[in-house]
Parts: C-alpha cells; structure tokens; sequence
C-alpha cells in the first residue's frame, strides 16, 4: 500500500466547537474540520449489490457499468435517473438520463471494451461529468478510467479521482485501485476508508483542467466540475492539493475555505496551494 494512506504527516484540520477540560477532546477537535465529534455518514449502495465477505471466500466481482452522468439523488436507491437535488442545468433538470439497470443491478460490461466517452444522446456533460459506478467489491476499470490525476508517493501507484455516496450526501473522493478499499474520503479529521458505492470520474483533458485557486474560492469567470453536496445541500468540488511534493486528490468547497484531502490515515486542511478541477472555457 502506498503512502496515499500509510504516511503520516504533521499538518491538521482547524475547527470550532464547545469548550472542554480533556486535552485529549481539545486535540480531536482540532483535527476535526467539520465541528464537533460525529459519526461518519452511512455509505449507500444506491442498487449495485456489495458481496458479502465470509470467512474463506472472495468478494465475488461485480460488472462494471458504462459511465453515468451526475450523482443519485439522496435515499432515492430505486431511482433510474441520477440528479442533483434542487438544481437545474444547460438542459432542464441536471443530468436527468435514463440509465438502464441502476437502482436495480448494473449493465453487464466486459471490462476490455472502452465504452463511448459518453452515452449516446448526451450531447454534453453534465456539471458533474459522466462517471462510472462502481463498488469497493468491483474490479477497477483501468481502460475506462482515464488519465491518473496523481501518483503516490512512490512516484509510480496512479491515483484518480471520484465520489463516495453516503445516505444524505456525496463526498469528493481519491481512488487508489491497488488500495483496499480503492476510495478514501476527508472525513471528521481522518482518511475514512470508504465501503459500498463510489463513482469513478475519468479525467478528460480536452473537456477538464485544473485551476490554481485558494482559501475555498472559485476562479473568476470560471465552471468548477461538480463533486458532491454536503448533507445540507452546499456544493463540494474536486480539489488537487500539494502534501509535501505529494499531489493528492480531494474535496473544496466555498465554506470549507480551502481543500480538505486524505492522506497518510488524517484528513489534512490546505488553503492555499491547491487547485480546483474546471470546466474548460
């Protein structure tokens, strides 16, 4: 395993909460970037099955889809269209497309054929680009995953980029295939390893790029590609911070005033330094 999740390092999240005595709460919440101590959200599967794990047997593999647009709807798992509540986009209702099997069991696809870059009667992406569901149980679908956006430590394990769907919001995430589970989430000040349903977002250079930004702001006159929601509706975006020479993939956000990312097991704050992924012009 790469240092994406064995390194450690020194710097932290800052965050606010109500006073304590404990030393050892006081440091809890200094590293907790999202307030005061909380669960981490229930990661869902929105319809794809997740094989159960036995003592003595393998995860048995899941399909791999063709690429969707947009995220599910929160708690809407029998749904077959995908959305981002309350929102609309260049074409109605934002990335409202049918997409066959999902909220019930994903299209079978053989992993050595390279699906069209988008499905057919989508003449654009939507605001959060097509993206291939997939599980932590699924074979990783390098032929369709696009261009790795980082490389470990090692200079050698791609990393790319996607989201982890929880029960009532959507986290930008790191996807590392040789890690087990391959998404890692910026989470309550640590490197959550995320079970259950993830979308993968292939990174096209021709439609993408990233954006030198910090404290959390959106470049003048441009489109970030969106990544996600908090449980109260605010928009996260793809993040591509600087740990120590490391590029490491994760999530910002205008009240987040910065890019949080995970790496080496913590959840680290960087609110300058990074870049947020774009839209082209």
């Amino acid at each position: 395993m790469g240092s994406h999740s064995r390194r450690r390092s020194h710097s932290s999240s800052s965050s606010s909460s109500s006073s304590s005595s404990s030393d050892e709460e006081k440091k809890w919440k200094k590293k907790n970037k999202h307030g005061a101590p909380r669960a981490f959200p229930e990661p869902v599967t929105h319809g794809i099955p997740v094989p159960g794990f036995a003592a003595g047997h393998s995860p048995v593999p899941a399909p791999v889809p063709a690429p969707i647009p947009s995220f599910p709807i929160p708690g809407g798992h029998d749904s077959s269209h995908f959305a981002i509540p309350g929102t609309t986009g260049e074409h109605g209702a934002r990335g409202i497309l049918p997409v066959p099997g999902i909220g019930h069991s994903p299209n079978p696809e053989h992993s050595n054929v390279t699906p069209a870059t988008h499905p057919v009667g989508a003449s654009t992406p939507p605001p959060s680009g097509f993206r291939i569901p997939l599980t932590d149980a699924a074979p990783f679908p390098v032929q369709q995953a696009g261009q790795p956006v980082a490389f470990d430590a090692d200079g050698r394990t791609p990393v790319y980029m996607g989201s982890a769907l929880f029960a009532k919001s959507v986290h930008p995430c790191k996807i590392v295939p040789t890690f087990n589970p391959p998404a890692r989430v910026s989470y309550g000040g640590v490197e959550q390893e995320h079970r259950g349903r993830y979308d993968l977002l292939p990174f096209d250079p021709n439609l993408m790029e990233w954006v030198p930004t910090d404290h959390g702001r959106i470049p003048y006159g441009r489109r970030p590609v969106e990544g996600g929601y908090e449980e109260n509706g605010e928009k996260l975006y793809h993040a591509l911070a600087n740990l120590h020479g490391v590029k490491v993939p994760g999530k910002t956000g205008v009240h987040l005033h910065g890019a949080n990312v995970p790496f080496g097991g913590q959840e680290h704050t960087v609110d300058h330094d990074y870049a947020i992924l774009c839209w082209r012009c």
